[in-house]
């Protein structure tokens, strides 16, 4: 396949990059104690807050390359597939955005104090005990499930394009190996 139909390698990166972060993220949801009135961040919590925001940084980063660096052309798809794969990538950028922020707004409402990397400790985007904070937390659930559903969709395209339409889809987000 022609280099110029691959996504370039910072692309691939931080679109792996994403993929581990998300795998690890949905991990520690699932295995973390329900978050209740008096529920501390410490222990799972405290790692969901630090690869939530994580994951927000990479998808900053994400964005800012795509907008430097456009996609590659497809190549033997045809318009309506073309425009269902925009479509998906957009709602797919907005709930990697969305998802975290809402966890953000929630762990400030909650008085969480919301770190990158452990370190750098981020505005609080809702006063400690905020109602509509508190509301974001019940919503950032269910979109995280709505995501994990794109996600799942997004990948049976990507192995749709793979082994039934045998094209070069899959292979221009691949890994040079």
């Amino acid at each position: 396949m022609s280099s110029t139909h691959k996504y370039d390698s910072v692309a691939r990166a931080l679109h792996w990059l994403v993929l581990i972060l998300l795998v690890a993220q949905y991990a520690v949801a699932w295995t973390m104690p329900d978050i209740r009135k008096d529920t501390l961040p410490v222990g799972l919590v405290a790692w969901h807050l630090s690869l939530g925001t994580a994951l927000l940084a990479a998808m900053v980063l994400r964005l800012v390359w795509r907008i430097g660096h456009p996609a590659p052309p497809a190549t033997d798809v045809s318009p309506l597939l073309h425009g269902l794969s925009r479509l998906t990538h957009a709602a797919l950028y907005l709930l990697l955005f969305i998802v975290p922020v809402m966890g953000w707004i929630n762990a400030s409402a909650r008085g969480y104090a919301v770190k990158l990397f452990g370190n750098i400790t981020l505005p609080a985007l809702s006063s400690t005990g905020s109602a509509l904070g508190h509301e974001m937390g019940d919503i950032h659930q269910y979109a995280a499930y709505g995501l994990l559903a794109l996600i799942g969709l997004h990948v049976a395209a990507a192995l749709y394009h793979h082994f039934v339409r045998r094209d070069s889809t899959l292979r221009r987000m691949l890994p040079n190996v």
